[in-house]
């Protein structure tokens, strides 16, 4: 499961979708509907919110946005109730990671959109997130330096 913090603008046509099903996937986790996943790490963000399913609906919210601006039709029904205050501290150590994954990723599906993230020199965050100081986060994958 990846929860990116990064803007979904960044995001190919697969990687959209992907992130589309995952963050589904993680509401229903958070929303105490499925046994799966229930301790992934990625949720740990937003399990520290007073309603951590109000959260992951606004994550999803933006989600849905982007797809709607690609002329996609993923369905707004599927989110639960959105809203929550206040913006999810992301490290900007994380983005950076973030961003060198994403962009490893593109350059194997999709050269032609890998090529025009080469000419953001900071991207931009998932509007769910701020940025703050530090290194990668904590909860994610092992075998990453911090």
């Amino acid at each position: 499961m990846r929860i990116w913090s990064l803007h979904p603008e960044y995001l190919d046509a697969r990687g959209l979708v992907a992130l589309w099903r995952e963050a589904l996937l993680a509401q229903a986790v958070l929303r105490g509907a499925t046994r799966g996943y229930r301790h992934h790490p990625q949720l740990a963000r937003f399990r520290r919110r007073r309603s951590p399913a109000r959260a992951i609906a606004e994550y999803l919210r933006h989600v849905h946005a982007e797809a709607l601006a690609r002329g996609y039709r993923f369905d707004r029904d599927l989110i639960a109730s959105a809203g929550t205050r206040g913006r999810i501290p992301v490290t900007r150590g994380q983005l950076e990671h973030e961003w060198a994954h994403l962009k490893a990723k593109l350059g194997r599906r999709d050269p032609a959109r890998a090529a025009r993230c080469e000419a953001v020199a900071f991207p931009a965050r998932h509007p769910l997130f701020r940025i703050v100081p530090g290194g990668v986060e904590a909860w994610e994958r092992a075998g990453i330096a911090r």
